[in-house]
């Protein structure tokens, strides 16, 4: 083979291959996210049909560490504002990317229709209900959200020995849409998908009883150099994006676009 072809085609794949990767965003967003995404990357890749969105759902510090160790995440959306300000301190991610997108709301949910949820949180009082699912306070922040909602009512240790604890609040909705919890306390986000319309019933939580939930995106130091996670960023403050947040339950800051 021509020495001076082999040259070419060679530089030829290496351009294809990098122009490929940049054509490609990874995602790493809080699960409170997963319907409302799947909706929002439709009407992004309409825009952008060129742009792949490759998105992994999971809790929010679980991916606070990943991204640390050098996982390769462009965009890092989280349900507390605390991790993505920390990868900006860490040198992690991008300073002037960081951005509060929205924020989130609990509810209580249930299958059951015995159960009565316009008590509130006092339901959860009652015999009958055997496990109640939340998200692992450790490192999901609707779970410590739940959490803290339920000591400000004075509940917690009356009924914390029948917590089921999921790796995540979609995994803690799921506990209770099979059956192996009675009631959970999980996003609204989640409640209002339309995936999930009709599987249960849902009573919005007082924002007075637990922390905000600050909700920031941010670029990461792996994404900082890829123009279609840039992109991505530019759309997740757009006006489509914001309605799409806001038909999931999502507060939107005002001055958001």
């Amino acid at each position: 083979m021509n020495m001076k072809f082999l040259i070419a085609l060679i530089l030829a794949l290496t351009f294809s291959g990098a122009l490929h990767a940049q054509q490609r965003v990874s995602v790493a967003a809080a699960s409170d996210l997963a319907y409302c995404l799947e909706e929002m990357n439709r009407v992004f890749h309409q825009e952008h049909p060129g742009l792949e969105v490759i998105v992994s759902s999971g809790s929010s510090g679980m991916f606070f560490n990943q991204i640390r160790q050098g996982a390769p995440f462009d965009v890092y959306l989280s349900a507390d504002i605390d991790f993505p300000n920390r990868l900006v301190r860490e040198g992690e991610a991008v300073g002037d990317s960081l951005t509060l997108y929205a924020l989130g709301r609990i509810v209580l949910w249930a299958n059951r229709t015995d159960l009565p949820l316009d008590t509130g949180l006092e339901v959860l009082r009652s015999p009958s209900i055997r496990y109640i699912a939340l998200a692992n306070p450790e490192h999901a922040p609707y779970g410590k959200a739940g959490k803290a909602a339920l000591e400000h009512q004075k509940i917690w240790d009356e009924v914390k020995t029948k917590v089921v604890f999921g790796q995540n609040i979609l995994q803690a909705m799921h506990f209770v849409d099979t059956g192996n919890a009675d009631i959970g306390v999980i996003a609204l986000s989640l409640a209002m998908a339309p995936a999930m319309q009709g599987r249960g019933r849902h009573v919005l939580l007082p924002d007075e009883w637990h922390p905000p939930l600050e909700q920031a995106l941010v670029l990461t130091r792996h994404g900082s150099g890829n123009p279609a996670a840039r992109t991505y960023l530019r759309f997740l403050q757009s006006a489509p994006a914001r309605a799409i947040f806001e038909k999931y339950g999502f507060v939107v800051p005002a001055g958001r676009q």
